[in-house]
């Protein structure tokens, strides 16, 4: 429970602000900013299971491509079993899932692209610099796509299951098991009353996590309204 708590955490108040700043950027048409889209995006059609075993080619403890370049920059003490030590098993699998924010950016350029420019080009005017522009107009009115990109992001972090089982299968010593992986092997031993009661209690929490962001920034959109 701790561990998707983790996830959806870090999926949420991570990966969502890593994916609203690059659509930020891309928003403002820099040189490439369509291969760049395409790019970010590419692994959201790339299988996860594929995925998964690039990863473990990376994080490979003789072979893989981080402790080869530890190694050729003389940083030999910094290498690690990164998927075998429960110090860094659990860090490794979600640092890995943060570079997919193609799906929520995505969602969060379409979004900032229906802002009419006239705004900002009223803003530069009074003075405004781009990052003042950004705060001030562009994420206030994102504010109801990036509550829902985070709920959504929240969602996927409490029901995880795939990357982490592929690569770890929830080792080691069970650093890294979600709920997932544990309904999973109820079910594959036949205790549907066990996988039964982890679903369930799945769906609770992750519930009452969603509606409790969804109640937070909507509070404060009401407080803001009645301020102004």
């Amino acid at each position: 429970m701790r561990n998707n708590i983790i996830w959806a955490l870090v999926l949420g108040f991570i990966q969502i602000p890593l994916a609203a700043g690059m659509a930020m950027i891309l928003s403002r048409r820099p040189k490439g900013w369509k291969t760049l889209r395409t790019l970010y995006f590419l692994p959201n059609v790339i299988s996860q299971v594929a995925l998964a075993m690039m990863w473990l080619a990376l994080y490979n403890a003789e072979f893989g491509i981080i402790n080869s370049l530890l190694k050729a920059v003389g940083l030999e003490n910094w290498t690690h079993n990164w998927l075998g030590e429960m110090e860094t098993a659990l860090p490794a699998v979600l640092i890995q899932q943060l570079f997919y924010i193609g799906y929520f950016m995505i969602i969060i350029l379409a979004a900032r692209m229906g802002i009419p420019d006239s705004y900002y080009e009223a803003a530069e005017i009074d003075g405004a610099n781009i990052l003042m522009q950004e705060i001030h107009i562009t994420i206030p009115m994102l504010r109801a796509i990036l509550i829902t990109t985070m709920s959504l992001a929240l969602a996927y972090g409490m029901r995880h299951f795939e990357s982490t089982y592929l690569m770890t299968k929830g080792g080691p010593a069970h650093s890294t098991s979600v709920m997932g992986i544990i309904l999973y092997r109820n079910l594959g031993a036949l205790h549907y009353g066990k996988a039964n009661a982890i679903g369930t209690i799945l769906v609770i929490i992750g519930g009452t996590v969603i509606a409790f962001i969804r109640w937070f920034f909507g509070r404060k959109e009401s407080a803001s309204e009645a301020t102004q």
